[in-house]
């Protein structure tokens, strides 16, 4: 199953397990089921302190149940984990064999006092990048309290399930039969959700702190490398973000980052936040900022309640996918409609979908969604498509695709519990139309987060988008801002990384200046 290269590196891993790990197998005589058994005996063949057992009863087949019997705990693969999740399978080796987590103590001492029981599930596709970040979460939680357990299910392997439970977005959580959450999550947010007195804690915490000299909102590649130059200049630092990464986290295939000939999204956020975490930065992850004032001392506001106070800010909030804003969109969100061809297409695996908008990310969606889907008609609002002409002539050449211009989406269409179909409007002629179909992959670009600025005295363009000097400062006070959420005309990783760095050294060089006597 495994070739000799990844059996080198899985037996250098098992060489850290400390105590024994027992792989329940439930198999048939399906193709998956004996690719499941020989990925077994390759791992038993690697560590004497791995066995494993057959059963042929079992909720689904094929899985295979990582158990410790040391201590009790258990996670479940119902499926093949390879491609992004053989990392979730490594890693529940580890755990489950007495490796040590790399997680603060105060996480893991909260994860043990949760009181269960606890059963998630978590229905993914192998093909997303983001899932393999909340399989890997709650794995962990798994691992450290027998009270919680964890199944992953793949979602094309078991579609009659996923019909079952109207599942139509992955990654997508269950907790003990009920709808948890859909998409990423990571590890913090997951806790406050199950802990209702986190939030209040973590507030408590964060009120306390003295204030900086540089905060940062944002954690995506603008916000990190703000903090990592604000840290190298030796002042007080602090990061406040909703999730580190941001959307890049979701990103696939990164070919345009220079020196690094090709990355994906989740390997490149891990090292952004590893090497954050190199320097004295206080960060604050899960966190929502709700509001800046201003003062000799800037104060932003958090969700929880909490006021951070600091005399200079570096806005690095991003950007998320633009929606279309028409009646259905908001109600099928999750039940048809998807912004992740990535994450969500082998779920519409043999049906027909759209993809709305015509630019890279639209045509991209489409070539890659006609290799899993049954057909792809592609609505693009204006004449022209305006993706680059070598994916045009890719597109056009597969037989499966179908590319409508002139095409003005104005409703989503369903059933009350999922997308049956859209209707649009022929632009030239005026004429009403109706497709049908299963599933609706928007692709219309990008719209900065920064509806909470409102108010506050930072400039913002009719887009959101936030105005910036050319070293960042914006109209307020000791307030920068860099990446997605501003003005720069061109949104790409390495120019946010770029801007970051620039709003920081802008904001250090105000700081100098400000404190300098008269």
């Amino acid at each position: 199953m495994l070739d000799n290269n990844l059996k080198d590196q899985l037996k250098t891993y098992l060489a850290n397990l400390k105590r024994p790990v027992e792989l329940v197998l439930a198999t048939d005589d399906s193709e998956k089921s004996q690719q499941l058994l020989a990925l077994a005996r390759d791992i038993e063949e690697l560590s004497d302190l791995v066995s494993y057992s057959q059963i042929s009863d079992a909720a689904r087949i094929p899985s295979m149940q990582v158990t410790s019997p040391d201590t009790g705990t258990s996670m479940t693969f119902a499926g093949l984990p390879m491609g992004h999740e053989f990392t979730s399978l490594v890693l529940a080796l580890l755990h489950s064999g007495g490796h040590p987590i790399k997680q603060e103590q105060a996480i893991l001492d909260q994860i043990k006092a949760l009181p269960g029981p606890l059963h998630f599930e978590t229905y993914v596709s192998l093909s997303c990048q983001t899932c393999p970040g909340v399989v890997q979460a709650l794995n962990l939680m798994a691992a450290v309290n027998p009270q919680i357990t964890h199944v992953m299910v793949d979602g094309a392997l078991f579609q009659d399930e996923v019909s079952q439970r109207n599942v139509m977005a992955v990654p997508s959580v269950f907790l003990n039969g009920e709808s948890f959450s859909q998409g990423a999550i990571n590890l913090e947010k997951i806790l406050s959700k199950v802990d209702t007195n986190a939030a209040a804690r973590q507030a408590e915490v964060l009120k306390d702190k003295a204030p900086f000299d540089l905060l940062v909102v944002g954690g995506g590649p603008a916000g990190a490398s703000a903090a990592i130059y604000a840290a190298r200049k030796g002042i007080r630092t602090g990061l406040v973000a909703d999730r580190f990464g941001g959307q890049v986290a979701d990103t696939v295939g990164i070919e345009n980052f220079i020196s690094v000939k090709k990355t994906e999204g989740p390997k490149l956020v891990a090292s952004l936040e590893e090497h954050v975490r190199d320097y004295d930065v206080d960060i604050m992850a899960n966190q929502r900022v709700v509001n800046v004032r201003e003062g000799d001392i800037l104060e932003i506001t958090l969700e929880n309640g909490a006021v951070l106070k600091s005399k200079s800010l570096v806005l690095a909030t991003g950007a998320r996918w633009r929606e279309m804003n028409v009646p259905g969109e908001r109600e099928y969100r999750g039940k048809g409609v998807a912004y992740c061809p990535h994450c969500d297409g082998p779920l519409f695996k043999g049906k027909k979908v759209a993809v709305i908008g015509g630019g890279n990310s639209g045509i991209e969606a489409a070539i890659d969604l006609a290799n899993i889907v049954e057909h792809v008609t592609v609505l693009e609002f204006d004449s022209k498509l305006r993706a680059d002409e070598v994916l045009v002539r890719k597109a056009r050449s597969m037989a499966n695709i179908n590319i409508i211009l002139n095409a003005q989406t104005t409703a989503v269409n369903g059933d009350g519990q999922r997308v049956n179909g859209l209707s649009y409007k022929d632009r030239v002629s005026g004429e009403d139309k109706q497709l049908e179909l299963a599933g609706i992959f928007v692709q219309i670009g990008l719209v900065p987060n920064t509806e909470w600025l409102k108010g506050s005295g930072v400039e913002l363009t009719a887009r959101g988008e936030i105005i910036t000097a050319a070293n960042g400062e914006t109209s307020l006070k000791g307030v920068f801002a860099a990446g997605d959420a501003t003005t720069a005309p061109f949104k790409q990783i390495i120019i946010a990384m770029g801007s970051g760095a620039t709003a920081s050294l802008g904001a250090f060089d105000y700081l100098m200046r400000s404190s300098a006597p008269a």
